[in-house]
């Protein structure tokens, strides 16, 4: 005789894409619980108060937020009434170079032709030839590709092949990244402003097979915005809306193992996630359980090594990060927002969202690559914001925060522990950089600084292994092979137990599309009947021209 459930369905970790599929099922009727070992649920999706300065608040993991709010989860679950609104500043990114000139990307696409043929008026024309190009491709091919579950390689190359776009797509796609900018774009700042926006934060420039990021992202309907509030913000309206539809998100809970019963999830084992080790045990039983962490988590840590079979074990153990996707994070609080030399010539640089500084050069990525693989520090590349100047909300009256990003090895010099002493004396190189593109940035106005390095990472968000905040390679993990073949479908080899987090299709990132596709896969195997109206991604490329 089946022992009784406690919930129709447990979800393992409260990231976006586990909030995110777990409120969908909520909304069917299903009885869901998501379980969080943090003391508040939403992974990446952090807000902190400073820990020195009371009313400063900082966005310490993930901040550009891109097409949030054209994603169908973020209109179906109604997240603006919940509290997740968003800001989309016109002056989207602004690189500012030595010499004080800045290379504009603006949500006007004009005015980012124009900015671009300041430096080239042939890679501004052929910019603007690759987003007309590409725009379509977006719409009829990647955007119903993205919210729908990955389909069989064969039957997607077959497809894809049956229409122009397709075809192109699939030519462009060839290439890597790096092979795509060099054979389109001559001007050496404009290729290095491309493979850095809309290469280096999501992809290995070198893979091929993703030489249509750069204008497939170009070409996308949106672009960097940011959580009025900070991005916990997203993550507390998910909760509210499980919540509201009868699901519960549980925090401070320690999540020991799954629970097989006859090969198949019937539920976990929780303890108190009180730090002693020492937590009560205690059974929650379900009639399926989806994991919101990486593959070795759910496979290796959470499964009894007896209970697991060779093959799955051994593609667990495969499982690969990515290289260049730790993130050294500089946090500060300021009496007053940075004030950039080169807004002397453009003055609506006091507006730009999105900064990066350090960048003049193309060679320079293959020298980040080189300093990446060999573990050492590559000179500073840095990326940040000030977000009060758009939001006042997260800081004091007439107060700021800021910060900048920077992608750094994991293991430094061999070994990540090295952080713990090297972080401090990397963020005040970093802030020295820093003033000199803005003067203003002295020790009266920088109120306090903190830093969080790639270890930080991994020991704040255990998801993110090696500190990678796309949750695994997309060097062959990708559609139905991600994370391996055989748990390409969000469906895994053991019957009753699911994956829904960034390791699976499309990917990490905020996108909330694991999660999205996720839950119409656990729908359908559960015979739930689904109310929202996701797109038929075989129909959608048939109707492709």
């Amino acid at each position: 005789m089946n022992q009784p459930t406690d919930y129709d369905g447990i979800f393992l970790g409260a990231g976006h894409n586990a909030l995110v599929a777990a409120a969908y099922l909520a909304r069917c009727g299903m009885r869901v619980a998501v379980l969080e070992r943090a003391a508040t649920p939403g992974g990446g999706l952090a807000t902190l108060e400073n820990p020195r300065l009371r009313g400063f608040w900082h966005n310490t993991h993930s901040f550009f937020h891109r097409a949030v709010t054209a994603m169908p989860w973020y209109r179906d679950l109604d997240l603006r009434h919940h509290g997740a609104e968003y800001i989309e500043p016109a002056f989207n990114v602004a690189m500012i170079l030595r010499d004080g000139r800045v290379l504009q990307w603006w949500t006007d696409f004009d005015k980012t032709v124009a900015s671009f043929a300041e430096f080239s008026p042939r890679d501004a024309a052929r910019l603007a030839a690759w987003v007309a190009e590409f725009r379509p491709i977006v719409e009829q091919i990647l955007i119903p590709e993205a919210q729908s579950p990955p389909l069989p390689r064969d039957r997607r190359r077959a497809l894809l092949e049956r229409s122009s776009l397709g075809r192109r797509l699939l030519e462009v796609s060839a290439l890597s990244p790096l092979e795509f900018v060099t054979r389109e774009f001559e001007n050496d700042v404009v290729r290095a402003g491309l493979l850095f926006l809309n290469g280096l934060r999501e992809v290995d420039l070198r893979l091929r097979g993703f030489g249509h990021a750069i204008p497939a992202m170009l070409a996308g309907p949106r672009m960097a915005a940011m959580c009025v509030g900070g991005s916990a913000r997203l993550a507390d309206a998910l909760v509210r809306d499980i919540t509201e539809h009868g699901g519960h998100v549980l925090s401070g809970v320690r999540i020991e193992r799954i629970v097989l019963e006859d090969g198949r999830a019937v539920g976990v084992e929780v303890a108190d996630s009180d730090g002693s080790g020492r937590g009560a045990i205690a059974q929650i039983r379900a009639g399926f359980v989806a994991s919101g962490m990486n593959p070795q988590q759910t496979f290796l840590r959470l499964i009894d090594a007896d209970l697991l079979s060779p093959t799955l074990k051994r593609q667990a153990e495969a499982f690969r990060y990515n290289l260049l996707a730790p993130l050294f994070g500089l946090n500060v609080a300021l009496a007053e927002p940075p004030q950039y030399t080169a807004a002397r010539d453009c003055p609506s640089l006091d507006s730009a969202f999105m900064v990066i500084l350090g960048l003049e050069r193309f060679e320079q990525f293959q020298e980040i690559v080189a300093a990446h693989e060999e573990g050492r520090i590559p000179s500073t590349v840095m990326w940040g914001c000030c977000p009060t100047v758009f939001d006042a909300s997260q800081a004091p009256p007439l107060r700021h925060v800021a910060f900048m990003w920077e992608k750094l090895p994991y293991a430094l010099d061999g070994d990540a522990t090295n952080w713990d002493t090297a972080a401090e004396a990397h963020g005040r190189e970093m802030l020295a950089m820093w003033r000199r593109y803005a003067p203003n940035l002295a020790d009266g106005v920088v109120l306090d600084a903190f830093c969080r390095t790639p270890l930080d990472t991994e020991r704040s968000l255990p998801n993110m292994q090696a500190g990678d905040l796309l949750v695994g390679s997309f060097e062959g993990q990708v559609g139905d092979h991600r994370p391996f073949a055989g748990a390409g479908n969000y469906r895994t080899a053991v019957p009753g137990l699911y994956l829904c987090g960034g390791a699976t299709h499309p990917g990490g990132n905020i996108t909330g599309l694991c999660g999205y596709n996720a839950a119409r896969v656990i729908a359908s195997d559960h015979g739930v009947g689904i109310w929202w109206d996701p797109p038929d991604v075989e129909a959608a490329w048939e109707a492709a021209t």
